[in-house]
């Protein structure tokens, strides 16, 4: 009987019109954890709500922000006047400093009935050395990360980002960088010496000048040596060059639109002739479009580093793929377009095909 009446107020709560649509009202939607320490665990609050509404709802589903807060509810049907509970866990495992998560609770309706809202602040565990630089580069010399990231560069402007070094061992150890990659703008400033247990920073520097004309990306790579010896590792450095929006006259501001930002060639054979596709580059900006740069390793476009678009002008861009200049099987790449559109300089056209033997 128990499971005949739950599954009529099921079908009542799933089936009954949008007229009278049930209302789930919490106490409160909002709680503060305070200041919690990461050690201490997981931490948890109960929502209280009720229904105040003149039909059972069922809450379908509590969608959560991230893998950090976990809720927990009945799917049971909440009768009008009758109250229920959702439990939210957090985790602090791994996290600093100040959080706030959101939840989202949907109705059997598939509406949106409310926002659950938990905030607070969390005091980190102390780190071992191990955990702070997890990457070994030989003979007691340990790194907190292997790749530095720049996002854009504007030219004539100095950037500069660090990545952390330590000597674990009981002996002094001497570090030099060599070059492998070079883009002829990087500068890096690093001791050439750690003492045991000395704790330092390889900072790099990035520098294009104003009169060169290099846009789009920039790769460094070098080997990390200790004591004139190398495991194989890398440091890694990435950025791109662009212009400096600040340089463009107010209101003068070119926009670059894609008719698409995908291409696909389909399946193609190996042995078969230069396919082609077009897509649409329009300006809609006030100012002059500039192509500053190209980057594709496969395929190739009409298009040209120097082009210009005046205000409002549509170009057509051929998209031409050789496939016998790649291996067969699934081709995917990523061609990388550099302009003077202050808003989004860089934009990625995804190519992609299956080439058949």
């Amino acid at each position: 009987m128990r499971l005949q009446r739950y599954i009529i107020l099921l079908l009542i709560a799933l089936c009954a019109p949008a007229l009278g649509w049930a209302q789930l009202r919490f106490a409160a939607d909002k709680f503060d954890f305070g200041t919690i320490r990461e050690t201490d665990g997981e931490v948890s609050h109960i929502f209280e709500a009720e229904n105040c509404g003149q039909k059972p709802v069922v809450i379908l589903q509590v969608v959560t922000t991230c893998g950090c807060t976990v809720p927990e509810y009945s799917r049971k049907p909440i009768l009008p006047g009758e109250k229920t509970s959702i439990k939210v866990v957090f985790d602090p495992a791994n996290r600093s400093g100040i959080f706030n998560k959101e939840l989202g609770v949907y109705s059997s309706e598939r509406k949106k009935i409310a926002t659950l809202t938990i905030t607070g602040s969390i005091t980190p565990r102390e780190k071992s050395v191990r955990e702070l630089y997890p990457l070994s580069a030989g003979n007691g010399v340990r790194l907190s990360e292997s790749m530095a990231a720049f996002t854009y560069i504007y030219k004539d402007i100095r950037k500069s980002t660090s990545i952390g070094c330590v000597n674990t061992s009981s002996h002094p150890v001497t570090l030099s960088l060599e070059s492998e990659e070079s883009s002829g703008y990087l500068s890096i400033d690093y001791p050439r010496t750690l003492s045991p247990n000395e704790r330092a920073e390889i900072t790099f520097t990035y520098l294009v000048p104003a009169a060169c004309q290099h846009f789009g990306t920039l790769r460094d790579a070098l080997h990390v040596k200790v004591d004139g010896r190398s495991n194989g590792t890398l440091l890694m450095t990435h950025a791109i060059s662009i212009d400096n929006p600040r340089d463009m006259p107010k209101g003068q501001e070119p926009r670059m639109e894609l008719s698409k930002s995908d291409v696909r060639f389909g399946s193609i054979a190996h042995s078969s002739p230069v396919h082609r596709q077009v897509i649409e580059l329009k300006n809609s900006g006030k100012g002059v479009l500039k192509i500053r740069a190209i980057e594709s390793k496969i395929v190739s476009l009409s298009l040209r580093a120097g082009d210009t678009l005046r205000p409002g002008e549509n170009r057509r861009v051929e998209i031409l793929l050789d496939p016998a200049a790649t291996h067969s099987g699934v081709m995917s790449e990523h061609v990388i377009l550099i302009t003077n559109d202050p808003l989004r300089p860089m934009r990625r056209l995804r190519v992609t095909a299956v080439i058949n033997d």
